[in-house]
């Protein structure tokens, strides 16, 4: 129920004892109920706090304790280590940044504490700041996360009950491990930029998004990458790594030592995404692949129209530029003039168009126009015959050359028999 004037306005100011102890009441049962952010009784709870912080300025002598001290006064009554706040606060790190003030109390939190300690909820909830965070993220709906799905991947842990009603400390988790202090920041995201034919569920992709950055943060450290090393000749070279048997590895190998990190992480339900090209604010490129169709030439035509993002759009200097790219280059996707610059470098980085239009391949569709044109570049026939297939508006030739089901099973790490 969203929250309206009609409803909170019934509440008066506190003016008689009685009234002061029935307003008490009904926060610790407001509380309990830990409405979500913009709801009536979210709002009533606010109204009611600052009405008894009112009339206790007014009326009550004595001074409330911080809420801070309220917590370790009673550690100390209790006998209780940080350890034991866990179930209270939600983990240990959690725990320690509220002991420090570096965390605010959530209404959860305040909520556990109140029963699980006994402390006065009109002390837990005094001078509550609310947070640049808190502000931003009153318009998440945690419940939208697809939940079932990121437990099924080992994104996180516990039954899914458990998980659902703990959403907003889960997630928060979840993506402080990507460097991510606002979900929302992620979820409505202004600076990002979207290529599909379909829409994408933005909670959906913002978890994907917050998983392809923790991967690529605990990747190994390579040498940094040098803004403006990735130009045509460039992405030639890792197109002549198809080539070999384990091409796609070696790409990823190649570009590792390079300082660009690609992360393998299939899509989730509703993304529909085959690729991304993400600048980490320390300046770290970093590509994300789904390999939703499992084929290699849809693998190096996804490889480099991300590459060709870095090397056009992914650049500090331009801080009006998005510094995400999400691309479903499935046919029919909205196309906008960057869109068509990634996709016309891309092509020219694997089959450069005058040596497309000189090659028999650009008229005759045959195996053998195929492996010419291959051969001459040194790049894998997959690719070529990919070229055939989307120039010549005709996906039903060639089908045994494109590499269908080759490139998943050379990453093995990855769980595809845990995507739906």
């Amino acid at each position: 129920m969203t929250g309206n004037s009609d409803t909170v306005g019934v509440i008066r100011v506190i003016k008689t004892e009685a009234e002061y102890r029935a307003a008490l009441s009904a926060i610790e049962s407001l509380i309990d109920l830990d409405p979500s952010p913009g709801t009536d009784e979210a709002n009533r709870l606010e109204l009611l706090t600052l009405l008894v912080e009112d009339y206790e300025s007014r009326i009550v002598p004595t001074t409330l304790p911080d809420p801070i001290e309220a917590i370790r006064f009673r550690m100390e009554q209790q006998n209780l280590k940080q350890a034991d706040l866990v179930p209270h606060i939600g983990s240990r790190s959690k725990v320690s940044e509220v002991l420090s003030g570096k965390r605010p109390l959530t209404l959860s939190m305040i909520r556990r504490l109140h029963r699980g300690l006994g402390i006065p909820a009109k002390v837990l909830l005094q001078d509550r700041p609310e947070s640049d965070q808190d502000l931003e993220d009153n318009g998440i709906q945690w419940g939208r996360f697809p939940l079932r799905e990121m437990i099924s991947r080992e994104w996180l842990v516990g039954p899914y009950g458990k998980v659902r009603d703990n959403a907003e400390d889960v997630l928060r988790s979840f993506f402080r491990s990507a460097g991510m202090l606002s979900p929302a920041a992620v979820v409505f995201r202004k600076t990002h930029h979207v290529r599909s034919p379909r829409k994408m569920d933005p909670y959906a992709l913002a978890a994907w998004t917050a998983r392809v950055v923790n991967q690529a943060l605990r990747a190994p450290l390579n040498p940094p990458y040098v803004p403006g090393s990735v130009d045509l000749a460039f992405m030639r070279d890792v197109a002549r790594l198809s080539w070999a048997e384990q091409g796609p590895v070696l790409a990823c190998q190649f570009l590792s030592k390079h300082g660009i990190t690609v992360v393998i992480e299939p899509h989730l339900t509703h993304t529909h995404l085959d690729g991304a090209a993400i600048l980490l604010d320390v300046g770290r490129p970093v590509i994300g692949l789904t390999i939703r169709h499992d084929r290699l030439d849809n693998f190096w035509f996804c490889l480099m129209h991300e590459l060709a993002h870095i090397s056009l759009h992914l650049t500090e200097s331009r801080s009006n530029e998005p510094s995400q790219f999400f691309d479903n280059l499935d046919p029919g996707g909205m196309k906008d003039s960057r869109e068509s610059d990634a996709d016309r470098q891309a092509d020219e980085a694997l089959i450069p168009e005058a040596e497309w239009t000189e090659s028999p391949a650009s008229v005759l569709r045959t195996r053998e126009a195929v492996e010419h044109l291959a051969t001459k570049l040194r790049i894998h026939p997959a690719i070529v015959a990919g070229r055939m297939r989307y120039r010549g508006g005709s996906y039903r030739v060639l089908g045994d050359m494109i590499g269908q089901g080759t490139v998943r099973s050379l990453f093995p790490h990855v769980p595809w028999d845990k995507v739906a």
